[in-house]
């Protein structure tokens, strides 16, 4: 865009500093070290999804409340060293974000999110490492027919849907005709969403499965 301009060796440096002051201070730092991270808003507006163009964990998520819960994650345990983060959610190619209350202000935490997730890429550590529990909705052998069409449904229709508003849904059990699941990430703390994703579970499930009656959210401090 500067047209007219006669480039001799000396200008290109005064050019790009001329650029570079359009760009906010984040991106400059982003650009140094040649990783561009983007965000994406949730439904949520205290969770944000960072997208760090790599994968994250590429077959599954993980949520981690709390610092305690991150010993399997060096990423996560870094994350957490963030005055203002209340939880952590990785999916397959992003890092959902949650921070504690409305007072607490992106545009101050986020630069640490942005230095914390390069530096992290840079050092090649493992997002996660091998003593890693699974909660997914991978079929078991104990699984009867029923529960197995309701990890099937949620799994390929389900959860790809709620993984793009940056969070997760995991099965905890079906008893007595009701699905219990699991809200993760972005979904944990939106009442807006819960209620959204509940009714649109429940009511594709049982349009599908007639033994479903119900889905009923269990809450991550319930112990299951």
């Amino acid at each position: 865009g500067f047209k007219g301009v006669n480039v001799t060796a000396k200008q290109p440096l005064h050019i790009a500093s001329q650029q570079n002051l359009l760009l906010p201070p984040t991106v400059l730092q982003m650009k140094a070290r040649s990783m561009f991270v983007q965000t994406q808003d949730t439904p949520n507006p205290n969770s944000l999804k960072f997208i760090p163009g790599k994968p994250v964990l590429e077959s599954r998520t993980m949520e981690f409340t709390s610092p305690a819960s991150t010993y399997c994650s060096p990423l996560a345990r870094q994350l957490f060293r963030i005055e203002g983060v209340k939880s952590i959610f990785f999916g397959t190619d992003f890092i959902t974000v949650t921070k504690e209350n409305e007072e607490v202000d992106w545009n101050l935490i986020k630069p640490d999110i942005y230095a914390t997730i390069m530096d992290f890429y840079a050092s090649g550590l493992p997002v996660i490492t091998e003593e890693a529990p699974r909660t997914d909705t991978a079929p078991s052998e104990d699984d009867d027919e029923v529960v197995l069409m309701i990890k099937e449904l949620l799994d390929t229709r389900i959860r790809p849907t709620v993984q793009e508003d940056g969070g997760d849904v995991i099965f905890k059990g079906f008893e007595d005709g009701i699905v219990q699941l699991k809200l993760q990430g972005s979904c944990t703390s939106c009442p807006s969403s819960i209620i959204t994703l509940k009714n649109g579970i429940q009511n594709m499930l049982q349009f599908y499965i007639p033994e479903v009656e119900g889905v009923e959210q269990v809450d991550s401090d319930a112990g299951l």
